[in-house]
């Protein structure tokens, strides 16, 4: 091995090794924001009930998508070890980012045998991004992974790298038989019950895979039985009906329309890997990443054009090869001054990205201890709930609205309203309408009374003192941030 070679080795290693060893210090804090409520309180009810969980958020027996073969090994866990659910996530988050980092280095071992490829890939997937802050289940950066890591998107997105790079053995006809494709399909299916989202990704990168390949006959004969096998495990699965979900787009469009703001601000730096793929392409026109990329990006650019914001979640697929390639360029470049030039473009914009998503470092030390310039790019993660579990019991019914109706359901009370949309949840909005009701300035003392008698609400929990003095409560606790738990009378 040349040694320059050997030298960009140790030095990529080295700093994927530490960036690595920062994501595991935050598994050790699982910093609180977005959705960790929904997981938790999804392996909450597995741990109480596997076979009938019902509806994780609210007093429902319903089916809910969150119940995937990931969570349900996460709710045997805390069922068999009795171990708190936080501690379980910890867990999990420990088993997807290993699986992520393992499935990078597979996959970009059949894109490269340069011996610095897979780290310079897992740092290109982390850092480079943009400069404008974003952070979202199902996206690498740096920031994202620090506060979803324990999400099942972590778990899904390690499987789809692995996924790949056993596809692309198979493609190849490296031993691959009958079973390998059957085991194939249960593995892709198990990505889209995981992670529907992060399935999608995976199944654009294995059709880019399959068609850079030029496979025979023989070899689409397989995969069609991968997939009729894939299929069958997706109709099989006994906790919620897979398919149902496509038509559940219209509920979950404006959450997702920020996915099409800022794009500039948020990925500049990936355009370092889109000139890669130019490259790439001048080389080979069905070179796998390019295919990957375009048929992302063809995904996401016909979420934007058509209003179907939720397509935005495939941008994944549209950055993962992007990224790679910048890192594969380094190495894969041809004259050595090219190389060169890539590695000084590249070392750069990681600098960049890596300043960008410096504030991650507080999920590890709090805000105390870091100086300013890293301090404002730091964001408080959210306070927890602890302080009502010494009242408010499993399966209890709490009123509560915003951030609370997020969280709460985490130690194992009931919301009235789910803090997330919900498909399968057939009076959904009249649960909504009814918190909004209740909380309402001006409704009378007689309609709460009737709500909370309707939805079997035992507490309530609420921000400041608009509901101190009403008849029908009583002060228990208070909490952070100006916080009250109310008993219902």
């Amino acid at each position: 091995m040349p040694r320059a070679g050997a030298v960009s080795a140790v030095v990529a290693g080295t700093v994927a090794a530490l960036v690595l060893l920062l994501l595991l210090l935050v598994v050790l804090r699982l910093p609180w924001t977005g959705d960790l409520g929904m997981h938790a309180a999804t392996v909450e009810r597995l741990r109480h009930s596997l076979l009938h969980p019902g509806n994780p958020l609210v007093d429902a027996d319903t089916p809910s998508p969150y119940y995937s073969p990931w969570t349900v090994v996460l709710g045997c866990v805390a069922r068999v070890t009795g171990l708190s659910v936080f501690v379980v996530l910890r867990l999990g988050a420990l088993v997807g980012l290993g699986l992520l980092v393992t499935g990078v280095w597979r996959y970009v071992r059949t894109l490269s045998a340069r011996p610095a490829a897979p780290a310079l890939a897992l740092l290109g997937l982390v850092l480079l991004w943009g400069t404008a802050r974003f952070d979202w289940s199902g996206f690498l950066g740096l920031g994202s992974l620090a506060l979803t890591v324990s999400y099942p998107s972590v778990f899904a997105l390690g499987l789809a790298f692995h996924f790949w790079a056993w596809l692309a053995r198979a493609v190849r006809g490296e031993g691959a038989g009958w079973g390998i494709w059957a085991g194939l399909g249960v593995l892709w299916a198990v990505i889209l019950l995981c992670h529907q989202f992060s399935g999608v990704v995976a199944s654009l990168g294995a059709l880019a895979t399959v068609l850079a390949a030029r496979c025979g006959r023989g070899v689409w004969m397989r995969l069609g039985a991968g997939v009729a096998v894939g299929v069958v495990v997706l109709w099989a699965w006994p906790y919620y009906d897979f398919f149902a979900l496509f038509g559940a787009g219209d509920g979950l469009e404006s959450v997702h329309r920020a996915l099409y703001r800022d794009l500039a601000g948020r990925y500049w730096l990936v355009l370092l890997g889109v000139a890669a793929l130019g490259m790439r392409w001048r080389r080979d026109r069905r070179d796998v990443l390019v295919l990957f990329f375009a048929l992302g990006a063809v995904v996401f650019a016909a979420g934007g054009l058509s209003g179907h914001w939720s397509w935005g979640r495939v941008l994944p697929a549209a950055l993962v090869p992007a990224q790679v390639a910048a890192a594969l360029e380094v190495l894969e470049a041809g004259r050595r001054g090219v190389r060169a030039g890539w590695a000084c473009a590249l070392g750069a914009a990681l600098v960049v990205g890596a300043w960008a998503q410096v504030g991650a470092l507080g999920y590890v030390t709090g805000r105390g201890p870091l100086p300013g310039v890293v301090a404002a790019k730091y964001r408080e993660p959210w306070g927890g709930y602890h302080w009502i579990t010494r009242w408010v019991r499993y399966g209890d019914v709490v009123m509560a609205r915003g951030r609370a109706a997020r969280q709460i359901p985490a130690y194992g009370a009931y919301t009235v309203a789910p803090g997330y949309p919900d498909f399968f949840l057939g009076d959904e909005g009249e649960r909504v309408e009814a918190v909004r009701v209740y909380f309402a300035e001006g409704t009378r003392g007689s309609v709460r009374r009737g709500i909370e008698r309707g939805f079997g609400v035992r507490w309530v929990v609420d921000r400041g003192e608009a509901l101190r003095g009403e008849a029908g409560l009583r002060v228990v606790a208070r909490g952070g941030e100006g916080e009250v738990l109310y008993a219902v009378r």
